[in-house]
């Protein structure tokens, strides 16, 4: 990585660093981020930034403007999971049962740095909003962002995201036209039997029989139900039923989650998975009330704002290291709400270093800081590409 080591002050780098041990030694949940936005706004002010709370709930925005010109704006994101931390860094999570096990922390540093370099040197026509998201983990921090009115207080032309990727090589990019992370909807079913002895189970409907069919019949949702050139997973994550051996319970609960690219994909699984629980169901006499919920839609980049990012990552670390074109992920990110109210782009920035680095959401996970500077310099590179010069 040194032969392509960005322009960066020393300071920035050094308080890259420090930010981001900061933050991963002091995790906070989704919409819990007190602490992280009070540091985000802190520094942002200190750089003489205009700072803007409270969108999200815990959402900070930092606003640059230096005259007549494009709008932009670069996101990252700040909450942690409740995940309790087994690696024995120097900087591990001080809170008990949370930790930056997905680089939030990382994200976090590298905007705050770019966010240094860029109001240092504003040689740029144009606004730079730097929006910090809260709760990007399952809560929605994005969409709250967007209905709390983020892009109507602060236009933008379109917008950017960026995520720590292990499996790449550290300082690499991935991107695509297209797809980049699937949709996440979730399930529940509720099984309801009729309750018996379990030595007596003719005297009682026993749910258990209908979850056992339902759950495999759920996996002919991707094998027959739907084409097998459109990508879906369907799985079942949670059952819950039963207090003791000697009693078959009135009612078991299923959960879990459907991911797939495309919202006709969507609706298929959600009235095959309907149809299927209740009638598999009502074979065995039972009942099965579906909660279905489309949490997240699929982050899906413009195909413009796409060359935009991949012009500005390899001005950060040459064509070779840019892949374009890769197979997009089945996890989710509320980025893509951002991407449904504007034109933009999501990219991926390799986290594996001399040893590959622990998967995302694993205990043992820790943000590569090798990768800190280049990340800022891509920010920087993004903004010097699409705002012109002064």
């Amino acid at each position: 990585m040194s032969d392509f080591t960005p322009n960066l002050d020393p300071d920035v780098v050094n308080a890259m660093f420090a930010w981001r041990r900061d933050l991963h030694a002091h995790p906070e949940l989704a919409f819990e981020e007190h602490r992280t936005a009070d540091l985000v706004a802190r520094e942002l002010a200190s750089m003489g930034i205009d700072v803007y709370r409270g969108l999200g709930r815990t959402g900070v925005v930092g606003t640059i403007t230096t005259g007549e010109g494009p709008s932009i704006g670069l996101r990252a994101d700040m909450d942690a999971l409740p995940v309790q931390e087994l690696g024995m860094v120097a900087h591990a999570s001080t809170h008990k049962g949370i930790m930056h096990a997905c680089g939030h922390d990382g994200h976090t540093a590298m905007l705050l740095g770019a966010a240094r370099h860029l109001a240092k040197d504003r040689d740029f026509k144009g606004t730079i909003h730097f929006i910090f998201q809260p709760a990007e983990e399952n809560e929605g921090g994005g969409r709250e962002m967007v209905e709390d009115g983020l892009f109507e207080r602060f236009p933008c032309d379109a917008v950017y995201g960026m995520h720590n990727w292990p499996g790449l090589p550290a300082g690499e990019f991935a991107i695509n036209h297209g797809p980049m992370m699937a949709a996440l909807d979730t399930f529940e079913i509720t099984v309801q039997g009729r309750g018996s002895h379990a030595a007596m189970p003719e005297r009682g409907v026993d749910p258990f029989i209908s979850v056992a069919q339902i759950v495999l019949g759920l996996q002919t949702i991707p094998s027959r139900l739907v084409s097998a050139l459109d990508t879906i997973v369907v799985s079942v994550t949670q059952i819950h039923g039963g207090d003791t051996w000697n009693v078959i319970p009135d009612s078991v609960l299923i959960r879990g989650t459907v991911r797939c690219f495309d919202a006709k994909v969507q609706d298929r699984a959600e009235e095959a998975l309907r149809s299927m629980a209740t009638t598999l169901a009502a074979a065995q006499g039972a009942t099965a009330n579906v909660e279905y919920s489309r949490r997240y839609p699929a982050t899906v980049n413009s195909s413009q704002e796409a060359d935009n990012a991949i012009t500005a990552a390899k001005a950060t670390r040459g064509s070779q290291g840019v892949r374009v074109g890769i197979p997009p992920s089945m996890a989710s990110e509320d980025f893509a709400f951002m991407l449904q109210a504007l034109p933009g782009a999501y990219i991926w920035l390799g986290a594996d270093g001399r040893q590959p680095s622990a998967p995302l959401h694993n205990p043992h996970y820790d943000f590569n800081d090798e990768t800190l500077v280049v990340g800022a310099a891509y920010w920087v590179s993004l903004a010097n590409y699409l705002l012109p010069v002064l």
